[in-house]
């Protein structure tokens, strides 16, 4: 079956950040499918280009197996609202020429944010004489989430062209994809599709590259964490993840110098925190940079626990964070400053954490020296966060779920029954 992924953010090799179709398509591409990329060519963690995509529209190269077209995306994206807005204008262009180029896909797969991924999905899947089916997969609700965090004002012409774009990618698509089953229930009560058109296959682990390890490694030691109880946060320094919380915790935990909170990534406000831990006189946050993929799984291993927050927004109740499967594969106990459905799963569901009420700099602290202090539990919560992973969210069965999908769509059938009945069940908890 030859498989078209549409995925501006689709990691390059080395690249940190969220890697689930990077996983899926070398899951796919070793099982004998024809599995192509189309993909940016910026570097979202540094908001660089590579020389080798520099002044150049469309590159071909391989990621092992998988056919990637890197399309160009203009330099503006993190330099402002104005320079985003215009950067997926050009990869919208950039992308939707690729589409053309590709040969015939069998079934394709948009995946947003941004939601001018559906416009080159369309594309290729329209552009044959004979049309493939083509799934638009939501692992964000836009513009929804670009308003609730303040980057778009609701009202807006922008705003009113992107929420007809989501009308149309749900009326277009033969499927929708949720990450999670408060999507369908929004995109449902907005009446843009109806129950039979979902399907819900989620994040994951990598249970190959995540799995315990050492508390003690070398990883730690190059850190320079030594016998401190880290609280490790993994994932972008951006408006959404309000990384000040963290900021604020160390300063409500200046009183314990055994304590440190170490952030991994980068983004547009990582300098304004680095300045204003400084300004704070604050040794116990770091600020560590983003690290390389294969580099994730030790640093996980060498933390105490791992962080996951957010704003403090409506919106962030319906998602799943990623990093909070990866903190679990390897059992580490998950600190979570993120209410709604993360909270339902790893608290209730996995028993795999914490909650603290997110931007509550007095919440978050207190969940610190409470984890800081039971080792018993931290131990309780780790081995009952993999064994929920492994029951529930291996890559592997995710990416098999996803193709029986993939496969009944390309062969002109609906997604299968138990998909469905996955998302009720999950639906009816959350």
């Amino acid at each position: 079956m030859k498989i078209l992924i549409v995925h501006q953010y689709y990691l390059m090799a080395g690249q940190p950040g969220g890697s689930r179709f990077n996983e899926m398509a070398r899951i796919w591409a070793g099982q004998g499918h024809d599995v192509t990329v189309i993909a940016g060519t910026l570097d979202y963690t540094s908001g660089k280009t590579q020389d080798s995509y520099r002044r150049r529209w469309i590159v071909r190269e391989k990621d092992d197996a998988v056919t990637v077209y890197r399309c160009h995306v203009p330099a503006t994206y993190t330099r402002s609202y104005l320079g985003r807005m215009w950067a997926f204008f050009g990869f919208t262009l950039s992308a939707s020429m690729a589409a053309i180029r590709v040969p015939r896909p069998d079934v394709v797969i948009a995946t947003s944010p941004p939601l001018v991924t559906t416009i080159p999905g369309w594309v290729a899947a329209r552009v044959s004489r004979r049309p493939a089916p083509w799934i638009f997969e939501v692992r964000d609700l836009w513009p929804e989430s670009a308003i609730t965090t303040g980057v778009l004002t609701a009202g807006s012409p922008l705003v009113k062209l992107l929420y007809a774009l989501e009308r149309w990618a749900c009326w277009s698509a033969a499927k929708i994809n949720v990450l999670t089953p408060a999507f369908r229930a929004d995109m449902e009560g907005r009446g843009l599709a109806g129950g039979a058109k979902f399907a819900f296959v989620p994040n994951g682990a990598d249970l190959e590259s995540f799995r315990p390890g050492p508390r003690d490694n070398e990883t730690r030691r190059q850190l320079g964490w030594e016998d401190r109880f880290v609280v490790m946060y993994a994932g972008a320094h951006g408006r959404a993840n309000a990384l000040m919380q963290l900021v604020d915790a160390a300063t409500e935990l200046r009183d314990r110098p055994d304590i440190l909170i170490a952030c991994i990534g980068d983004g547009p406000e990582r300098r304004h925190l680095c300045g204003e831990a400084e300004r704070r006189g604050l040794e116990n946050i770091r600020f560590h940079g983003p690290k390389p993929k294969a580099a994730m799984p030790a640093i996980v291993n060498a933390c105490d626990v791992g962080a996951a927050v957010l704003q403090k927004n409506p919106t962030f109740r319906t998602v799943y964070p990623n990093k909070v499967f990866d903190y679990m594969a390897c059992e580490r106990p998950v600190l979570l400053a993120i209410d709604g459905v993360a909270r339902t799963l790893v608290c209730d569901e996995a028993r795999a954490g914490v909650f603290a009420a997110p931007e509550n700099a007095e919440a978050i602290s207190a969940a610190i020296r409470l984890l800081a202090a039971s080792p018993d539990l931290r131990g309780k919560m780790g081995t009952s966060g993999r064994r929920w992973v492994m029951q529930h969210a291996s890559r592997d069965a995710l990416a098999a779920r996803y193709l029986e999908i993939l496969t009944e769509l390309a062969n002109g059938g609906q997604s299968r029954s138990e998909t469905d009945a996955d998302l009720a069940r999950a639906q009816e908890r959350t």
